[in-house]
């Protein structure tokens, strides 16, 4: 297996950007199209487009890097143990924001992150709708459309925006609610884009303050990178049970500006 060092970070960020932009196609083209829709254990909404995005994602990988592990949302193997995270490891969202790309809407987007050792490298979030992408890698920096970005100083919670989403099972809508009322009476507004890749980029990028929920894997590991290169400070209000890395754990996300992380660590809990 190759080391650490030998892995070329930038190579891997410009492929990333070219798959990510060529499934952004495929989608636009099929939203054109009589979408085929399932749902996942009768709840998740899930695409032809999702199944096609992804596809074509995990073949091409194959072809360039086929000694390397693929993670994706539509592709998920059970019962992996840590080792698989450990080495090479592609973590995809074919399509982020199902709900929103089969409305007609255009936060949606395409997520490819990169990972080894545990330790999440870089990150491509592609809006194909908006023609904007999001790129980073870790220790260098994060751009938006290869214009560098910075999340915001914002200090003041009262004159925050917090981003955050709703999950498809209603299991605890009792502690979701409080939270978002505490919140609610703190900050200065809350939004919901219906995609976390986006979300978590809108912080990276200054158009929200914050972000926070609990969300997968293939949901947030691109926007990780990106959010902690443009300075945004992340943590977990709660510890994840399984024994995964600690950057892979989505249990109750948070992804702030710095002067505000302390303050939505409090409330939230």
């Amino acid at each position: 297996m190759n080391k650490i060092e030998e892995f070329d970070f930038d190579d891997i960020l410009r492929f990333s950007v070219e798959l990510a932009k060529e499934a952004g196609e495929l989608i636009k083209v099929e939203r054109d199209k009589k979408l085929i829709l399932d749902y996942k254990n009768g709840v998740e909404l899930v695409t032809s487009a999702d199944l096609m995005s992804d596809k074509l994602i995990r073949s091409e990988i194959h072809k360039r890097y086929p000694e390397h592990n693929i993670y994706s949302e539509e592709f998920i193997q059970d019962n992996l143990e840590r080792d698989f995270f450990e080495k090479p490891l592609w973590i995809i969202d074919p399509i982020d924001g199902t709900v929103n790309y089969s409305r007609g809407h255009y936060q949606v987007a395409i997520s490819i992150a990169f990972a080894y050792g545990g330790v999440l490298k870089t990150g491509v979030v592609h809006c194909p709708f908006l023609d904007e992408t999001f790129t980073g890698i870790r220790d260098k920096g994060a751009w938006l459309n290869n214009e560098n970005i910075n999340c915001c100083k914002t200090t003041e919670l009262k004159r925050a925006i917090v981003a955050t989403g709703f999950p498809y099972e209603k299991n605890d809508i009792g502690l979701l609610l409080r939270r978002l009322e505490a919140l609610l009476k703190n900050c200065g507004g809350i939004r919901r884009l219906g995609s976390a890749a986006l979300d978590i980029c809108w912080v990276a990028s200054g158009r929200f303050d914050a972000y926070y929920e609990t969300i997968n894997l293939w949901d947030f590991a691109a926007g990780y990178v990106i959010a902690k290169e443009s300075g945004a400070k992340i943590g977990n209000i709660t510890k994840s049970e399984n024994n995964l890395p600690e950057e892979f754990n989505g249990c109750d996300l948070i992804v702030s500006a710095p002067g505000l992380y302390d303050q939505l660590m409090n409330i939230l809990k």
